[in-house]
């Protein structure tokens, strides 16, 4: 990521709004070929409960009230597949990129390249990780990434086909240092008002803040990320 079609944007204390709307700022540069790539980071300050913009996941007024007393927002977007809540001890990275029209994509292959990543990231740090999904862990995937058998990343992808470029978008949600009953409280609450069994377990996903005596700082966490993306 080193010409001037390369982007890194970082945010260490933003709204998800904010960063979902930076997010759509960037993909419509990379449509448009003002950008070739770009790598975003963020994180943030609010506890933010986000829904995927659909019939089955609804922001009931019992909901938001309960989510309201413990200080909670809800957001939605119009990706994802289910409950995602958002703090401070999550970094979100987003790596958006241009794929030739013409070429096929394998989602598959897009997600072993993109955890491939990050496992550099997390070796990095002393930490193995493999991919898998995880019983009773929130917006649970094929392409979570675990320690243990417990989740510490979630990823989701997207492909966008426009005219003349295809944009590959691929996200992880990685755990750093959260209180895991209080990450899984509100997804709980919004699966109890929305009609849905599924109950989601504390003890199915762990941190970073778990795995090692220091976590490391925010700028540190973040150049590590960097650094992975630029040499792989």
């Amino acid at each position: 990521m080193t010409t001037s079609k390369n982007r890194i944007i970082q945010f260490k204390n933003t709204s998800v709004e904010r960063a979902f709307e930076k997010e759509a700022e960037l993909i419509k540069k990379v449509q448009t070929g003002d950008l070739n790539q770009c790598l975003l980071l963020w994180r943030t300050t609010t506890p933010t409960l986000v829904l995927p913009a659909s019939q089955k996941w609804k922001a009931t007024p019992e909901l938001t009230a309960q989510l309201d007393l413990h200080n909670w927002h809800i957001v939605s977007r119009r990706t994802g597949g289910a409950p995602v809540p958002q703090v401070q001890g999550v970094i979100n990275l987003t790596h958006m990129y241009v794929w030739d029209a013409d070429r096929h994509y394998a989602i598959q292959e897009g997600y072993s390249r993109f955890c491939g990543t990050l496992e550099h990231f997390f070796n990095a740090l002393g930490l193995t990780t493999e991919n898998h999904a995880t019983p009773h862990s929130y917006c649970d995937g094929d392409y979570n990434m675990n320690i243990n058998g417990q989740k510490i990343v979630g990823t989701a992808q997207r492909v966008i086909t426009g005219k003349e470029r295809k944009v590959i978008l691929a996200q992880a949600c990685i755990l750093v240092d959260v209180s895991l009953e209080q990450l899984v409280h509100p997804v709980n609450l919004c699966n109890q008002f929305n009609q849905m069994n599924d109950r989601i377990k504390a003890d199915a996903h762990t941190c970073i803040a778990d795995q090692l005596e220091t976590v490391p700082a925010i700028d540190t966490l973040y150049r590590g990320l960097i650094q992975a993306f630029v040499q792989n």
